[in-house]
């Protein structure tokens, strides 16, 4: 079915396992805005003050971020109001006023299943830049990393 929206369902926080999403969220209008040094540190300082989640690997291409969240405790806020919070602290610091609004309205998401699936989506993610043409080699994007270890666990 094609969508125009996302269809947001909650996600499934398992007893004996960890929880990680997989997000994407889109400018607005896609532009290309925010492949640059100034806004990947606008958004490290957002998801670092935007509490509840943690970011783990993410790549920032033009117009659009990939990321792998997971929640930091049990009770974390909802996923949707997490990705509203830091957009808008990220809004506000944004540093070219000009291109406002910055963010699509809504964003994607895919709660991770296996383990396993992890570690491979995050090679394939890591490897866009490549993939788009940026860059030679995928360790030369400038605009991914790592802000903390996500881990899979199956909790016996």
């Amino acid at each position: 079915m094609n969508r125009k929206r996302p269809a947001h369902t909650e996600n499934k926080v398992l007893f004996n396992r960890s929880t990680i999403v997989f997000v994407t969220v889109c400018s607005k209008g896609r532009k290309p805005i925010l492949a640059h040094e100034d806004v990947h540190q606008c958004l490290l300082n957002a998801w670092e003050h935007a509490d509840g989640w943690l970011v783990g690997k993410y790549i920032i291409l033009p117009d659009h971020i990939h990321m792998f969240c997971s929640p930091r405790e049990d009770e974390a806020r909802r996923l949707g109001a997490w990705v509203k919070y830091w957009k808008a602290l990220a809004s506000r610091a944004w540093p070219r006023p000009s291109e406002q609004p910055v963010w699509q309205r809504d964003f994607w998401d895919r709660q991770l299943r296996q383990g396993e699936v992890y570690e491979l989506k995050s090679e394939y993610v890591q490897s866009n830049a490549l993939r788009h043409g940026f860059v030679a080699e995928v360790g030369d994007w400038p605009f991914r990393g790592e802000m903390n270890q996500l881990l899979w666990e199956e909790i016996r």
